[in-house]
């Protein structure tokens, strides 16, 4: 994520601005940040991911959203783009253009070097805010890991993680396990 500001907005002046842009902004405590784009192993990632998001929630009452669906996070006035999204209820938007979600049940960011303390810290923070919301995932795209956080009853967000190709992690809220050998299927590290 680009870190300088383009100047600040009010969020109807964002909104209005960003449907009109040809490049995605984030819009975060007033100011509006371009996003920067996404290398090989990021786009593989979110490509292997969401075929298999989309096969497996295409014949249930969920529906899976790529990078280009904004969501809102009414407490912290965020409005940003996830890497991936899952809504299983009737999606709910915050106005009569459906492009931002406001009730997503499972949040996806593919980590990078630019925003992966970002992704981990304050923005999971905004994140955790979001009522509807029953996991959170962090994918590396530099090792074949990925962490996995999880609301339960109590409040408490808790962490599993998936290390290795011959791992798998499993979507609690949707009942769905994947084998990281098909996310990071044709990865590539700069290590190999």
């Amino acid at each position: 994520m680009n870190p300088n500001p383009i100047k600040k907005m009010t969020p109807q002046e964002f909104l209005g601005f960003e449907r009109t842009s040809q490049e995605k902004h984030e819009y975060r405590d007033g100011v509006v940040i371009a996003m920067s784009g996404a290398n090989r192993n990021h786009n593989k990632i979110a490509a292997n991911l969401g075929g298999l998001l989309w096969q497996f929630l295409k014949n249930r009452d969920c529906e899976f959203y790529p990078s280009e669906m904004r969501v809102f996070v009414p407490k912290t006035k965020l409005y940003t783009y996830p890497d991936l999204v899952v809504v299983c209820s009737e999606p709910q938007f915050q106005d009569d253009v459906p492009d931002t979600l406001l009730n997503p049940l499972i949040l996806i960011e593919i980590l990078s070097e630019s925003t992966e303390s970002y992704d981990r810290g304050k923005k999971f923070q905004y994140y955790r805010s979001i009522e509807s919301l029953r996991e959170y995932l962090l994918v590396s795209q530099d090792q074949i890991r990925i962490e996995k956080f999880e609301k339960h009853g109590d409040g408490f967000w808790r962490l599993s993680e998936a290390i290795g190709i011959d791992s798998s992690i499993t979507f609690e809220s949707i009942d769905y396990s994947i084998s990281l050998a098909e996310v990071y299927y044709k990865v590539t590290f700069e290590y190999e």
